[in-house]
């Protein structure tokens, strides 16, 4: 039976990050959507290190996420398609809303996606899963240490991401997966408040439209004087200006990518394995 979640009320079994709580209280707070960003008044058992401000912080950035129609086009396209289906899901409740970031809340490296996927994220709520280019993806991070297990077909599945988080440019489901400039900028702002909350050590760009956000970020913020130096390839690895996490890209999941074996796991294991020893340096 499919996971069933609503606008007030759902089903339970993660927190924000992908944690697995156990013997967890829960609030339900009006309009909360409790997969995925549940507002957790106690842990009486955690997994989590502390209970940070900057960790209340975040939690309470992507309740705003989830609640965000600042793109009318991205709106009625991601509630058109929770509310038709794909034949295959008839029998789930969509999530159809923006989806929140998902992963380790002290994690050293942030992954940018480009948007969640129509029958993917928007029906499930959490970031790469329910696709093929989560099948992908997760299969990857498992077998480089970031994921306790290799699937994420759905959000009650116990997926836990250890040193690592998983963000997107774009938080809702466009059309034809194909994000128009405005509503990159409009989520902006949502990528920028996280890092400036986890301030990770390495960034990893899913594509040159994650690669390229990510850099217009940093020249909005006067960090980079331009984005030129600084082309997409995969198994790239920039040094940026002094403070900045180091930024690596890699091409992104896609099925088209995948298929066509223009992106093979050797080649993804390969830019894992990069950021690993950067981060252990």
């Amino acid at each position: 039976m499919p996971p069933q979640f609503s606008k007030f009320s759902g089903l339970v079994q993660t927190n924000l990050f992908g944690v697995l709580t156990t013997a967890i209280e829960i609030r339900k707070v009006r309009d909360t959507p409790i997969l995925g960003m549940a507002a957790i008044v106690r842990l009486n058992r955690t997994i989590l290190s502390g209970g940070t401000l900057a960790q209340e912080r975040l939690v309470a950035l992507e309740r705003e996420i989830t609640e965000c129609r600042k793109c009318p086009r991205l709106v009625r396209y991601r509630e058109e398609i929770a509310r038709i289906k794909r034949r295959a899901y008839r029998d789930w409740t969509y999530w159809g809303r923006p989806v929140p970031a998902f992963g380790d809340p002290e994690a050293g490296l942030v992954i940018i996606g480009l948007a969640p996927a129509a029958h993917g994220a928007n029906r499930t709520g959490r970031m790469f899963t329910g696709d093929r280019s989560g099948d992908f993806l997760y299969a990857q991070l498992h077998r480089a240490g970031f994921a306790n297990q290799a699937q994420s077909k759905r959000p009650d599945d116990g997926l836990v991401l250890t040193g690592a988080l998983i963000s997107a440019a774009v938080r809702c489901a466009p059309p034809d997966n194909k994000p128009l400039p405005e509503e990159i900028r409009n989520c902006l702002p949502y990528l920028e408040r996280e890092l400036e909350l986890l301030h990770p050590r390495a960034v990893l760009a899913l594509g040159g439209i994650a690669l390229n956000t990510y850099l217009d970020l940093l020249k909005k913020q006067g960090l980079i004087p331009s984005r030129a130096p600084y082309r997409f390839a995969h198994g790239a690895s920039f040094l940026l200006p002094p403070g900045l996490p180091r930024l690596f890209a890699a091409y992104h999941p896609s099925q088209q990518n995948t298929q066509t074996g223009r992106l093979t796991p050797a080649m993804f294991a390969r830019v894992l394995r990069n950021i690993q020893k950067f981060l252990k340096a």
